[in-house]
Order: C-alpha cells, then structure tokens, then sequence
C-alpha cells in the first residue's frame, strides 16, 4: 500500500463520510428540505451508511480508516505503521472538509432559506452566549450540521462520553483483525463497523452528538467558519477540543485493552 493509495483512498472516502453524515443532518435541520425533523433515528442510520459507503469505496486503496481514532487504534495495535499515520490524517482532514464543501453545496437553496428566515435567525440570536442545553454558547443556527455539540455543557461529562463511545467503536474494529493483506476490514468486518455506528448513536449519541472522529469534527468545523453563510452564527470554538481529544483518548484506551486482553 502506497503512501499515495492512503492519502488518495482517506481523501475520497473522508469525502464520502462527511457529504451523507452532514447531509442527513442537513436534510433534517434545513427548512425546505423534504426531511426536515425526520429525527435522530433518521440521523442515527445516516451516518452508519454514510460509513459504510465511505469505507468501500476506499478500502480497496487505503483501508478505509476515515478516522484519526481509527488510525491511532490500528497503530498501537500494530496493524498499521506509525511511518504511514501523518498520510492517513492529512489525508482524512482533507477529505473531512470537502465533504463538508458538498454538503453546502447540494443544500446552497436550503442553507440561504433557513439562515435568512426571520423565526430562525430571530430564534438563534435569542438564545443566551452562556447556557448548559444545546451546545448554545457561541453555536450558529446551522453549526449542528458541521460538528457535534453537547445537550448538557459539562466538560468531563462531555469527554467522558466521546472517549466510552470512540474506545467501542475502535475495540469492535480491532476485534474483527485485518485482511490477510493488511488492506482493513473485510466486506463483512465494514458492514459490522457501519452497525456499530448505528448503534452507538443510538445509545450513546444523546449526550454530545457522538463526534467519535476528531476529523468528522474539526473539518467540518473549520469549513463552517469559512463559508459565506449568512447569519451563520459562531463555530463554538470553545468546545472543540472535546471531539478531538475525547475519541484519541479513546482510541488509545481500546488500543492498550486490545493489546492487553486479545494479542
């Protein structure tokens, strides 16, 4: 596997991730979009295929890590060389932040509706620049479709979440081994991994949106402070660091337990 496979294979299928994980929650967010309150479970599904379609695509050039948790787990356990991760997050980060291009682009109509709608705009500017619920201090209207934020605004509680949520999902890879050529998950193993996100969204998401990804994240993010959005509110820098450091964390956790318990 050729350094120019991972980087190329992490850009394409980061890519794919963010444009159906931010495009679920656009559709459900934005006013005139035909899904629009369709629901967490709606939410929830999104990304599990958003996953699975973003890692077979890419799997067959880098395995398919999408994920800087992922990447830091296979490294520990030793599946993946540390010489290969920078190519792997640069390549991630990259691909993060033109699925979140994407995203703005396929709903351009919807995002110029929703933020220059008065009730919303109005509603947005009306809540408080400090509170515990819905993530709200410095958060824009439309910042949920970018990144994650915290229903209850409480830092260890916060991490504490993306690190039980990250350290699940990077044992229940770790668990399923590679292919004999080392590639990744098998076809199998990448439509477990997509259940698997499914389901810690399902029972575990509540709390903060389930990042699980410090790159399906802070790319987003990043992208969101940059896009000529109007009334866009902030990108609520303040707790970025929570889905960066919670899911590495994480990963580190179910790494060392892996090695531990299983090798």
């Amino acid at each position: 596997m050729s350094s120019s496979d991972i980087f190329t294979g992490e850009i394409i299928g980061t890519a794919v991730l963010i444009l159906l994980g931010g495009g679920v929650c656009a559709a459900v967010t934005l006013k005139s979009s035909k899904a629009r309150n369709a629901g967490w479970l709606a939410i929830t599904f999104g990304w599990g295929f958003a996953v699975l379609t973003g890692a077979y695509i890419s799997a067959p050039l880098s395995g398919a890590h999408l994920n800087p948790a992922v990447t830091l787990g296979l490294a520990i356990e030793g599946g993946t060389e540390w010489s290969d991760v920078p190519t792997y997050l640069a390549g991630q980060l990259l691909g993060a932040m033109i699925g979140a291009t994407l995203v703005w682009l396929a709903y351009y109509g919807q995002f110029q509706a929703h933020l220059t709608d008065p009730e919303i705009v109005g509603d947005a500017a009306d809540k408080p620049v400090e509170g515990p619920h819905n993530g709200a201090a410095n958060a824009g209207p439309v910042l949920g479709i970018f990144s994650t934020g915290p229903e209850i605004r409480n830092a260890i509680q916060n991490l504490t979440t993306e690190i039980i949520g990250t350290a699940v999902l990077v044992l229940a890879i770790l668990t399923q081994g590679l292919n004999g050529d080392g590639k990744g998950l098998g076809v199998i193993g990448v439509l477990i991994t997509s259940l698997v996100v499914v389901g810690l969204g399902l029972s575990l998401g509540g709390p903060t949106g389930y990042a699980i990804n410090p790159f399906r994240d802070l790319g987003p993010r990043i992208v969101h402070s940059l896009l000529p959005l109007p009334n866009k509110g902030g990108s609520d820098w303040a707790y970025a660091w929570v889905p960066v450091v919670g899911p590495l964390a994480g990963a580190a956790l179910a790494g060392g337990l892996y090695n531990l318990a299983f090798a």
